[in-house]
């Protein structure tokens, strides 16, 4: 049985936490743009010195649910077992493992607040590429490090197709109206949209028939 946090730890997790929700609220409710970070700070009662202690400003707390997925999947790269198998496997496998440490049902609501808003501000969606890019920076370098891998293109490639098929699987996920956001719906688009990698890098570009009609 894994002990608790001491009391020190799990009030910082509060604190923390309770700056992602009340972010997401205000900034759901109001628009990013609109909600200062001096009125976030006075909503959940505490100085903007704290804040800066965990987060690095508003971008920063409105990517927490989905950007904390990240960092667990590196901490999953670091001791998955390697087989020899397609390196692609091997990273869907350590990000469904992250995807079940962090996500229960209310991180399903967080993230899809957070998805929807980069989607809305481009100062969150400028700030979740440059995320993207540092994680895939140290991705790359934890493969090397662990993995006897080719030292051209095709791990980072490798990467960058993981990445595009997580955008696509939330994405998806995200626009979904049937109830509450389920993360096991998450898991399984993300499964189906890395299982449609090899299929799209084969993909015919035929014109459409009408098209093939009017040049005649």
């Amino acid at each position: 049985m894994t002990a608790a946090p001491p009391l020190r730890e799990r009030k910082k997790q509060r604190t923390r936490q309770a700056l992602i929700d009340t972010a997401l609220d205000l900034f759901g409710r109001r628009g990013f743009g609109a909600v200062t970070l001096d009125e976030l700070c006075d909503e959940v009662e505490v100085s903007k010195r704290t804040f800066f202690r965990y987060f690095a400003g508003k971008e920063d707390v409105a990517m927490a649910p989905l950007h904390d997925m990240w960092r667990v999947f590196l901490d999953e790269l670091e001791t998955i077992p390697a087989d020899g198998g397609p390196l692609v496997e091997l990273m869907q496998t350590a990000l469904l493992a992250a995807l079940d440490r962090v996500a229960d049902e209310a991180w399903a609501g967080r993230a899809v607040l957070s998805y929807r808003l980069s989607q809305e501000t481009s100062t969150m969606d400028a700030h979740n590429l440059h995320f993207c890019e540092s994680t895939m920076g140290s991705v790359i370098e934890v493969l090397h490090r662990r993995l006897d891998l080719p030292d051209d293109p095709r791990t980072r490639l490798a990467g960058d197709m993981l990445v595009a098929a997580w955008r696509v699987a939330v994405g998806e996920w995200s626009a979904e109206a049937d109830g509450p956001p389920s993360v096991p719906a998450l898991a399984a688009r993300f499964r189906d949209t890395v299982a449609a990698l090899p299929g799209s890098l084969t993909l015919t570009a035929a014109p459409r028939q009408e098209e093939r009609v009017g040049r005649q």
